[in-house]
């Protein structure tokens, strides 16, 4: 079975470091076996709403760049994706106009690079919600739980 590291090599990425919090909080909380993430969005200073700056397609590229943000705290956070047990939870929150309605759709671009990842571990539960705003402005915010194995 490839490692984590070859399945990402196999996607053409490369993790960056963790990005610094927004604000007083920290990017990542373990607690028991649960590593909760907070909420990431894409690196690259990507700016505006779906429906008005960006298609539901461009959404999705928006939210896989989220997930490569996530997989760097995770990465921090725990010292090795090898790590990880399962993703278990993902929330979106989707900077969008008020007849936008593809939320779901954007959201699949975190989801489908935790399957890619993680294979059948990387399937979760989620929900995803429309937002009239997000902070500086975002397109897409996603915050995270993963399961990691305990330690030996």
């Amino acid at each position: 079975m490839p490692s984590i590291e070859d399945k990402l090599s196999q996607l053409g990425i490369v993790l960056p470091s963790e990005s610094a919090p927004a604000a007083n909080y920290a990017n990542a909380v373990l607690a028991g076996n649960l590593l909760f993430i907070s909420g990431k969005g894409p690196a690259g200073g990507a700016r505006g709403r779906l429906g008005i700056e960006y298609t539901t397609d461009e959404g999705y590229q928006l939210a896989r760049a989220a997930a490569i943000e996530v997989l760097a705290v995770v990465q921090a956070a725990v010292g090795s994706l090898e790590k990880v047990k399962r993703v278990v939870k993902a929330q979106g929150f989707i900077n969008a106009t008020a007849s936008f309605t593809e939320h779901h759709l954007v959201l699949n671009g975190f989801s489908d690079l935790m399957a890619d990842v993680f294979g059948e571990r990387g399937v979760h539960a989620r929900s995803v919600f429309g937002a009239s705003s997000l902070r500086d402005g975002l397109p897409v915010i996603i915050d995270s739980i993963f399961e990691i194995y305990p330690e030996e």
